[in-house]
């Protein structure tokens, strides 16, 4: 009766062994097998094949932005503004003047011109040019008389020098600039004008039947200076808009005097060094 109790046993335990063999494989082989799984490369999608991508077969709409220009006019209009190159060899400027002066020794206060500007310069190097300059400036003075209360004073201003050209860019130009020259001022225009003659002379170069005078200068030319600086602000590549300030200097009486003046007006380059 032994042998048929033991023969269940041994069929029993050799399932059993069976199954943890199949078990222990099993749990040997997953990570392999998912480690050459994740060790794979990875494909790219495949492209979409909406009909939403694709582009229009018609030809006749075209996406924003996608259309070519009409012309080369409109391409240029389109285009950013190009500033100057700074290369030009003639530049002329013109404009409106303001200046002040005095218009004889011993008068208490000044008095003050408007007029114009011409000037042209021709550019040596990038950074060194040379000047000509004309400014007409008019204007009146207060006097001590009973029978003026303000005369007319005009001034015609010759000048030459030098203009250095400081920093720069598409935008705007920086110069700086010295002139040396002459004015000519005109102080009795009120008196050769008085109807009927002038009861007083302008200065102290009276005329028969003339009591005293106005405490003008006498008609004369007077040695003149400025300096000064300007800054332009571009329009383009030829022109630009002037603003220039200047300290002036003028010797009509006995001692050297200085003035101030401001000038506006546009500027013109051209001519390639």
């Amino acid at each position: 009766m032994l042998p048929n109790t033991l023969t269940p046993v041994s069929s029993a335990a050799r399932f059993a062994g069976r199954v943890a063999a199949l078990v222990l494989s099993v749990s040997l082989a997953a990570p392999l097998a998912l480690g050459q799984t994740s060790s794979q490369p990875q494909q790219p999608a495949a492209p979409s094949t909406s009909t939403a991508a694709q582009p229009s077969s018609s030809g006749t709409q075209a996406a924003p932005g996608t259309k070519p220009m009409a012309s080369h006019r409109a391409a240029v209009a389109l285009a950013p503004g190009r500033g100057p190159r700074y290369d030009n060899k003639w530049e002329i400027f013109g404009g409106l003047t303001f200046m002040n002066g005095q218009a004889g020794q011993n008068l208490p206060k000044r008095y003050n011109m408007g007029g114009a500007e011409g000037e042209a310069t021709y550019w040596l190097t990038p950074r060194l040019g040379v000047a000509g300059d004309y400014r007409f400036g008019a204007g009146t003075t207060p006097v001590i008389s009973p029978y003026y209360n303000r005369v007319l004073i005009m001034q015609h201003i010759f000048a030459g020098g030098v203009q250095y050209r400081g920093p720069k860019n598409r935008y705007a130009a920086i110069d700086y600039h010295a002139l040396v020259g002459a004015s000519r001022g005109i102080f009795d225009h009120a008196v050769q004008n008085y109807p009927g003659g002038s009861p007083v002379a302008a200065c102290r170069n009276q005329a028969p039947g003339q009591q005293g005078n106005l405490g003008l200068y006498c008609n004369s030319t007077s040695p003149w200076a400025a300096v000064g600086g300007s800054i332009d602000f571009n329009q383009g590549a030829k022109l630009a808009l002037r603003i220039s300030p200047d300290l002036t200097f003028e010797h009509f009486g006995t001692e050297l005097r200085e003035f101030v003046g401001v000038s506006g007006g546009v500027i013109y380059r051209f001519g390639h060094r």
